[in-house]
């Protein structure tokens, strides 16, 4: 007798398999990449642009003369007395060109000149023998026995003998005070109160005389009207 069949077992169904997200990874990587090659292009550009703002810079640089040692009011200008310095072009600027050297040698200074200034025209007076003609005397001027800041190399001037002290004028009509004719070679720089030297210079007869009243604080300057 036959054995009866069996019926056909269902295999059970494979259980479904998870969806795999989609990943975004590499487009991040590709972003990045663009912005450090960005990143780099605008840094070379920076660096580019520093480096052309430089040589123009540099480009804009003038040869000047400047002071190379301390050199007093009155004296000749030498050679070793000035050096060559570089500076920007600035129209508030007026140094002399370095080109201009042999023509500022042997002026003699108007002012003092400090060691490392830029050297300008007006620092030094027109003539180069200004007064070596003639007798110079230091006038020692305090305030209010000259014109303030008004007086310059070249000026003539009236060296004015004022009053000694305790001396007494008599009630008649007073006479002209005694002057001497002499012109300015060059002044100091001002002193804490205000007192400055002005080197003056005069004929051969008068030098002694002005010298004489200058040692006792006694003469006061008056400058004569400039021609035009």
């Amino acid at each position: 007798m036959d054995s009866p069949v069996q019926p056909s077992v269902p295999r059970p169904a494979a259980p479904p398999r998870p969806a795999v997200p989609i990943t975004t990874t590499a487009p991040v990587k590709r972003e990045r990449r663009w912005s450090v090659a960005a990143l780099s292009i605008a840094l070379a550009v920076v660096s580019g642009l520093g480096a052309a703002a430089a040589v123009n810079s540099a480009s804009d640089r003038t040869k000047v003369l400047a002071i190379a040692r301390n050199v007093p009011a009155g004296q000749v200008l030498t050679a070793a007395d000035l050096t060559v310095a570089e500076v920007s072009a600035d129209a508030a600027l007026t140094p002399v060109l370095a080109t201009q050297k042999a023509s500022m040698v042997g002026k003699r200074t108007a002012v003092d000149l400090r060691r490392g200034g830029l050297l300008t025209a007006s620092q030094l007076t027109a003539g180069t023998g200004l007064g070596d003609d003639k007798q110079q005397v230091g006038v020692q001027v305090k305030r209010g026995q000259a014109p303030a800041g008004t007086l310059t190399p070249g000026d003539k001037v009236l060296a004015v003998t004022t009053p000694a002290q305790g001396e007494q004028t008599s009630g008649k009509a007073e006479a002209p005070p005694s002057t001497i004719g002499a012109v300015v070679v060059s002044i100091s720089r001002p002193d804490a109160s205000g007192t400055v030297v002005v080197n003056v210079a005069v004929s051969s007869t008068d030098g002694p005389l002005l010298a004489t009243r200058a040692s006792q604080g006694r003469i006061a300057l008056v400058r004569q009207p400039r021609s035009s």
